[in-house]
């Protein structure tokens, strides 16, 4: 894979943007849809972003962490950059797809990279019917909200949720509970990927959910629909050494 241009998308943080002027001062900024490659600049929120832009594209996607956490970036230096994106090893992702029904009737419609959660918006529990490909497998969820995550996400909201991490490359989508109240003893489900999730909000009016796919919120929901979006995908380049596949297996050896 050659990189002649490159494209630098940095965060509104003081970091990112002085990590930009370094770095374009070096190698210039083409234009995004003209890039070989995107180089984002920030922290996870802004490689979810990035990776919301350049969905379906073919686009390589190389983060550099300039954020916090940065599960998603690669480490930053202003050196090498060329080599490194050379060397890079690709991940490709797919996305969830959301279909969320609110409260008048109207359809919405958002992927998310991480997950697609389901949160309670008052003070009273979320009541929650599940089926799985139309199947009922649970007839009454009494918690704080629900997800479904995908292997890239699993070690995200998934894991501080207490769900599975997945390992990137599986066939697989993580179904986890947040704050189950009743069965307080239900953990959630490992799910295969062509597998869709149905919830149904009961006592909506009473008690009001949202649904949100990583950065869309879809307030006063009735019904979500989520499943594995195979049509769509996005890629991700890692350092050698420092893929997703390896970070993921890393996160479970964690204390």
């Amino acid at each position: 894979m050659k990189f002649k241009s490159i494209a630098f998308l940095a965060s509104e943080s003081p970091e990112a943007k002085e990590a930009l002027a370094k770095l374009v001062a070096r190698h210039g900024n083409a234009e995004p849809d003209e890039a070989d490659a995107v180089v984002a600049l920030g922290g996870d929120g802004h490689m979810l972003q990035t990776l919301h832009r350049f969905v379906s594209t073919g686009k390589p996607i190389y983060g550099m962490n300039r954020g916090t956490v940065g599960f998603l970036m690669n480490d930053y230096e202003e050196d090498h950059l060329l080599d490194r994106l050379h060397a890079a090893e690709l991940t490709t992702i797919h996305p969830l797809k959301m279909v969320a029904k609110d409260e008048s009737g109207k359809t919405h419609r958002a992927i998310a990279f991480n997950e697609v959660s389901l949160l309670r918006q008052r003070y009273q529990a979320a009541k929650l019917q599940i089926a799985v490909d139309g199947n009922p497998r649970m007839d009454e969820l009494i918690c704080d909200g629900i997800l479904v995550a995908t292997p890239a996400g699993s070690t995200a909201y998934n894991l501080s949720a207490h769900g599975p991490i997945l390992p990137i490359n599986s066939q697989l989508l993580a179904l986890t509970p947040i704050s189950a109240f009743r069965p307080r003893g239900w953990r959630g489900a490992i799910l295969p990927h062509q597998a869709k999730v149905t919830i149904k909000i009961l006592e909506g009016q009473k008690r009001p959910v949202a649904a949100v796919a990583d950065h869309v919120e879809v307030r006063h929901v009735r019904e979500v629909e989520i499943a594995e979006d195979r049509k769509r995908s996005a890629k991700i380049l890692f350092d050698p050494g420092h893929s997703l596949a390896e970070r993921v297996l890393r996160e479970q050896f964690r204390f």
